[in-house]
């Protein structure tokens, strides 16, 4: 009987963990979408109104300043590949999401490229993903 239960709890829980992941992941690759077309009506479904933004610059901006970026127009995401990406799931409704990013972003006329790091935190609130909190960091340049 043990192992009936043993065997029926994986069933149920290892699909659910890797549909959580996939629908994190979709989330994930929605916001990069809606960055690069600056469209702050997706930015704002996809982040939760307690988010808290965190920049590889030490700059922190909560929901309305992130959005506000976008609102701005003087900010252009013009480019924005992940890679390195790693879902972990701790909770059913939390998803832990670490990635690389080399991002071109034209800013007041200046063109910046970057190579960060990011740690995400994404939280299912009324049935839908969002993201609660991204910290990013500058990875390491390589010596020549």
């Amino acid at each position: 009987m043990k192992y009936l239960t043993l065997i029926l709890w994986i069933l149920v829980v290892i699909p659910t963990c890797s549909q959580g992941k996939s629908e994190v992941k979709r989330a994930l690759f929605q916001m990069r979408a809606a960055m690069l077309d600056e469209d702050e009506s997706m930015l704002r479904e996809l982040t939760s109104t307690d988010l808290t933004y965190g920049h590889s610059s030490g700059v922190i901006e909560n929901q309305e300043q992130f959005l506000g970026v976008f609102a701005s127009g003087n900010t252009d995401y013009q480019n924005w590949d992940i890679y390195d990406l790693e879902i972990t799931s701790p909770k059913s409704d939390m998803a832990l999401v670490r990635h690389k990013v080399r991002a071109d972003i034209q800013s007041n006329g200046t063109s910046n490229h970057l190579e960060l790091g990011l740690l995400m935190v994404w939280v299912k609130e009324k049935g839908q993903w969002r993201l609660l909190a991204r910290q990013a960091f500058r990875l390491p340049q390589p010596t020549s």
